[in-house]
């Protein structure tokens, strides 16, 4: 099915060489609420209804993909992961023969419901056939790290894949070698100093201005049309935001020139992807996205998403909370503990770099718990509690278990736990490959109202919320809500696709098995 591509017989939909056009009707619900003091308490609904000329690029660009920690557990699998698929290697385990693959990712290892084929045959398709997406084979990739070791060597040091995958991955990757990257020891655990051989020197805006000649370089070396930069290195600290220093665009490009001291590594490295014109994405849970970084973004013109990949435990925990919730069940107590022994968990051994893993994994159940007002009163919310551990021996092999308490009807209680063994690596890999795929999609998706025949068409919010099925702790524009299901966050992926296509959301209704007469 790899080959496979959705074409829409409608006459709302138009082909060209160029552009795949779709009249989209966009309907919203807005409630009004009677004043709180009235006896007879009503919702007023109000249907609304937004014609919209969706407008999608034919054109795949050539897409180049910059990590930030590249010879870290999570680059070197994902560089990894992207040549073992490109030349569909295969290898013996003691299981038997294992062929390269990418399980794990939304848009190439997960299929969406199209139709139905003869009105009973339910007709399923990959993401990636519904709009022309980058292939992961031409992704060319590149990046940076705080270590001078090779691709090859990180990936031996990473533990992460098979040792006969590794032995024809070698000659591929021993000649892939970081650029020298940022390393401010206070951002960091200090634990981290004996890796930091491969530095950037100088000031601030000589940093910045190396990270920017490098990706200029990247793209004309390789005759990119696009780059990506993708934050997968260590958890930072949380940066303390100062007036005057990060609150708008000016006043931090500003204190990069002065070389003021609270600026971290990431918001460096967003910041020169800014100005190049590239799309940043954060892995990691710290507070890279400043105010005066979301203003430069904009003014760029450029894209952002974050933070930190939700890959294992918090992405359970958005389904089971949700599900708990939406059945009338209240949580009460959520305890979530892990233990692994990558560098990840090395760096997160240290109190403020686990402080802003804390933050993202704890805020994942917010909205859900917000969505129901019978369990919850204004204000109330579970007890929740994360612990993280390092325990080298373990590895790669992160340790995740969980317990949840919830009340039940008449003062009983119900307890689910839950004991998850999952390679870390394995699982954050394609999530990467998903971030970038569907963040470069995004950039080629513009919109404009039918009703008005001089507006221009424009793009998606610079900061892309539609990531938030990837990301712990979703980012999304100001004055949006903050959605964490993760039935709708898939939901808003996959419908989004559908609109591009004038194709109706999902909705499961099957209307015409339900009913007598015939739909």
């Amino acid at each position: 099915m790899t080959n496979l591509k959705v074409r829409v017989n409608a006459p709302t939909v138009r082909y060209s060489e160029d552009f795949i056009e779709a009249e989209y009707e966009y309907w919203r619900t807005s409630v009004t609420e009677s004043d709180e003091n009235d006896d007879n308490n009503t919702y007023t609904v109000s249907p609304t209804l937004t014609r919209l000329l969706i407008r999608t690029m034919m054109k795949v660009p050539k897409l180049g993909l910059m990590l930030v920690g590249w010879g870290g557990n999570n680059g070197s699998t994902i560089t990894a992961a992207l040549i073992a698929n490109k030349l569909k290697l295969m290898w013996k385990t003691k299981e038997g023969e294992k062929t390269a693959n990418w399980y794990g990712s939304l848009t190439q290892a997960s299929t969406v419901r199209l139709g139905t084929k003869n009105k009973e045959e339910d007709i399923y398709v990959p993401i990636s056939s519904m709009l022309p997406m980058v292939n992961p084979d031409d992704i060319e990739i590149d990046g940076w790290d705080i270590s001078d070791i090779n691709l090859a060597d990180a990936m031996t040091r990473a533990k992460v894949l098979d040792i006969n995958l590794q032995a024809q991955l070698q000659p591929y990757m021993m000649h892939m070698r970081p650029r020298k990257s940022i390393y401010y020891s206070d951002f960091i655990a200090s634990n981290q100093g004996k890796r930091a051989n491969n530095i950037i020197m100088g000031t601030k805006i000589e940093q910045l201005n190396k990270i920017r000649n490098d990706i200029v370089e990247f793209k004309t070396m390789k005759d990119l049309d696009q780059v990506i930069v993708l934050w997968t290195a260590n958890t930072e600290r949380f940066s303390e935001i100062i007036m005057g220093i990060h609150d708008t665009a000016d006043n931090l490009l500003k204190a990069i020139q002065e070389d003021h001291s609270e600026i971290s590594p990431s918001t460096m490295f967003a910041v020169a992807a800014a100005l190049e014109g590239c799309t940043y994405i954060n892995g990691s849970p710290q507070n890279t996205f400043v105010p005066g970084v979301l203003e430069l973004v904009e003014r760029q013109k450029t894209f952002i998403g974050g933070d930190d990949f939700k890959s294992g435990q918090t992405k359970l925990k958005s389904v089971l909370v949700d599900f708990l919730v939406s059945a009338g069940i209240k949580p009460v107590s959520i305890v979530s503990y892990n233990h692994l022994g990558n560098n990840d968990g090395y760096n997160l051994s240290a109190p403020q770099q686990f402080h802003s893993k804390e933050i993202s994994k704890s805020n994942v159940i917010d909205d859900i718990v917000q969505s129901n007002k019978i369990l919850y009163k204004p204000g109330e919310k579970p007890d929740h509690c994360i612990v993280i551990k390092y325990v080298p021996y373990v590895g790669d092999s992160k340790r995740a278990m969980d317990e949840y308490t919830s009340e039940i009807m008449l003062g009983g209680h119900n307890t689910i736990v839950i004991h998850n063994t999952c390679e870390d690596s394995l699982l954050a890999a394609p999530i990467i490959l998903d971030l970038v795929i569907l963040a470069e999609l995004c950039s080629r998706i513009t919109f404009k109202r039918m009703d008005s025949d001089d507006e221009e068409f424009s793009n998606f919010h610079s900061v892309l919320s539609i990531l938030s099925y990837l990301c712990k702790a979703p980012l999304v524009p100001q004055g949006s809500p903050v959605v964490n299901a993760l039935c709708r966050q898939r939901a808003a992926i996959e419908n989004i696709l559908r609109a591009c296509l004038s194709l109706p959301p999902e909705n499961n209704m099957l209307l015409e098995h339900k009913v007598t007469f015939k739909i």
